[in-house]
């Protein structure tokens, strides 16, 4: 399905009981809104009703031009936009990598959409924010964004021969097949600029001002994950008001919806489970 919002419009997979109590999947980058297609049927058979939209930069219709146009509280009004006009006043929320930081913010700030969270891989921005200052691991872990946040010079190296380092970015998420799946709409012209441009627009803010969440929250995080360490995910504890538990994969990369749907689907159920 397609939902106009702000002047864009968004492509969104859409299942499951229409009558269901709706989830709102929140994707990462360099992947789109396909990335929980795994786990979206152990969902479906439980009752639920899913949304997963290709977010800003990545619908071909929702790709504004600057930089500026990329900063999380626009992603974040975005999702608020998405869930106006599919009438759901509140949801079960989802969000890997990128996804889980705009799924952090809205937990914080919007805790009456909120119903339940998970987030996935991506801890508490302040949970990171606490890493990066304290944990040399964490900011050897997180210099890959320094290379992001470079107009042009990314994008070359990412596309240089055939999309070589950008594929062997997506090592984890399952074989040539779905590695393209998700590289191959990054080489669209403009595409992998509007996703690396969400890099471009952050800011310190982003990180250590968001307000604790203040729902019922699960973080799942696995132990090969080479972009964020065990120091961000244990510190992630300290940001939640609302009941809370950290899921530890063992032997998973950071591409948790691809690498282990089963295991996340669970920890997605056994959350929402609690607020039944």
């Amino acid at each position: 399905m397609r939902i106009d919002a702000r002047g864009l419009t968004f492509e969104v997979r859409s299942g499951g009981p229409a009558t269901g109590e709706p989830v709102l999947l929140l994707h990462g980058f360099p992947q789109h809104g396909g990335e929980f297609d795994d786990v979206l049927p152990a969902l479906h058979a439980a009752g639920l009703r899913t949304y997963a939209p290709d977010q800003r930069g990545y619908s071909p219709d929702a790709r504004p031009p600057e930089v500026a146009d990329y900063r999380i509280t626009e992603c974040v009004a975005d999702a608020l936009a998405l869930l106006d006009a599919l009438e759901a006043p509140r949801v079960h929320l989802v969000g890997h990598d990128w996804g889980a930081l705009v799924a952090w913010h809205l937990a914080a700030g919007h805790a009456d959409r909120v119903r339940t969270l998970t987030a996935v891989s991506v801890p508490h921005p302040a949970a990171m924010a606490y890493a990066l200052g304290t944990d040399p691991e964490q900011r050897d872990r997180s210099a890959y964004i320094g290379l992001f946040r470079q107009p042009g010079k990314a994008e070359d190296v990412l596309l240089a021969d055939d999309a070589t380092a950008l594929r062997a970015l997506l090592t984890g998420v399952g074989d040539a097949d779905r590695v393209d799946r998700y590289a191959a709409p990054m080489r669209e012209p403009g595409a992998l600029t509007a996703a690396l441009n969400w890099y471009r627009a952050m800011s310190p803010t982003d990180l250590a001002e968001v307000a604790p969440a203040r729902v019922p929250t699960t973080f799942v995080w696995s132990d090969q994950d080479p972009a964020v360490g065990r120091t961000a995910a244990e510190a992630c504890a300290a940001q939640v008001t609302g009941e809370y538990r950290l899921v530890e994969l063992t032997g998973v990369s950071h591409w948790i919806p691809d690498e282990a749907p089963a295991a996340l689907a669970e920890a997605i159920l056994a959350r929402v489970g609690t607020a039944r």
